[in-house]
């Protein structure tokens, strides 16, 4: 065997997965198809957040807040490692409401999580002149917001190199432009190929290759029942601070520029933006912010997120090929430090391995 882990995708998934086997003592081969991927680590908007996930399931509530508590020691330890800073915030953040009928209709579900969940579940709501006082430059049309005291975001590109160094540093291996087009189950361990026919046999595999698993996931015996949904971003021109937490819409980067995002589309493999949803997210932001009305866009682009039929994560050991496993989320960014930390012991059968049951594959077989 050439390593005991191959890890079938380099993005921040994959590599969070590498990084917490490494630290077992592990040995991992990261197989990368790099840049050509429609790859949702380079795209997404960089949020570690809490609140509103897990509205109808409240075991992926409790995982999220897992890992958010989890974030700022597994933050140090790639910081401490790569010597990368990741500008990660944890001060809280918002989800601004236009009206007072959806910023009531969604404080009535939050309250239906925190009742299941017995009252654990921190939010509060916030109406137009509670949240002024905290954000003086949001705009007469904002009407409220739901803030959550444990979300925050993390410069995402930031995490992505600095997990790929903390890797290497770890000793694990990191083939860039390596996209995998095959893998067999052998008698003992996997043989994978990539597109130049290289192969390398492992003893185990994880399929953590975002969309790529719609294809690889058959070979291994899973269903990998996702879809690519298209999402949009601005960036603006550097601007004097304009607020004080993000919000899923808008936020604030660590360079000073302002991100906008949080459209959703059903294109298919399609990661090109169009002017008239960038329009839209412009004008929505600029009535949250009336002050981006002056501010220059820099880029705008397109990425796909990996998404499952109800929205939730994805963890599953093939049961046709023991040893094969099958990692995917939505929420790469915010799972990170779990992915990191106690899904290793899943991915190796610890004994204090978590309880990840609502998260299988066999929740889809209705």
């Amino acid at each position: 065997m050439e390593a005991e882990f191959a890890i079938i995708g380099g993005g921040i998934v994959g590599l969070s997965l590498a990084f917490g086997l490494l630290k077992r003592g592990k040995s991992v081969c990261v197989w990368d198809e790099g840049d050509s991927a429609f790859r949702a680590s380079r795209g997404n908007f960089g949020l570690v957040w809490v609140q509103s996930k897990g509205l109808h399931q409240p075991a992926y509530a409790q995982w999220t807040r897992a890992s958010a508590r989890a974030y700022r020691s597994f933050a140090d330890e790639i910081e401490t490692v790569s010597g990368l800073p990741l500008n990660l915030q944890q001060d809280g953040g918002y989800i601004i409401h236009m009206s007072e009928d959806s910023l009531d209709a969604d404080r009535k579900l939050y309250e239906g999580l925190r009742n299941r969940l017995g009252g654990d579940y921190p939010f509060e709501v916030m109406g137009h002149n509670a949240l002024k006082t905290e954000e003086p430059n949001i705009g007469p049309k904002v009407a409220g917001a739901l803030y959550c005291r444990e979300d925050g975001h993390v410069n995402p590109l930031r995490l992505l190199r600095g997990l790929t160094i903390a890797v290497r540093q770890l000793g694990g291996t990191v083939r860039t432009g390596h996209r995998v087009t095959d893998v067999q189950p052998q008698s003992a361990g996997f043989t994978m190929t990539d597109q130049n026919n290289t192969t390398m046999v492992a003893e185990k595999v994880v399929l953590a290759a975002g969309l790529g698993a719609m294809t690889l996931g058959p070979q291994l015996g899973f269903t990998a029942p996702i879809r690519p949904q298209q999402g949009q971003i601005i960036i603006t021109e550097k601007l004097p601070k304009l607020m004080n937490r993000p919000n899923v819409e808008v936020r604030q980067v660590d360079e000073g520029g302002i991100q906008i995002g949080a459209s959703s589309a059903e294109v298919g493999l399609n990661d090109r933006e169009d002017v008239a949803t960038v329009a839209g997210l412009a004008a929505h932001a600029v009535d949250m912010f009336p002050k981006l009305a002056h501010a220059r866009m820099l880029r705008s682009w397109a990425a796909l997120r990996i998404m499952s039929p109800d929205g939730l994560p994805i963890y599953q050991r093939s049961v046709q090929h023991p040893g094969a496993f099958f990692v995917t989320c939505h929420s790469g960014i915010t799972l990170a430090a779990a992915h990191a930390g106690v899904l290793g012991d899943w991915l190796t059968d610890s004994a204090e391995q978590p309880d990840l049951t609502a998260f299988g594959e066999d929740r889809f077989d209705v």
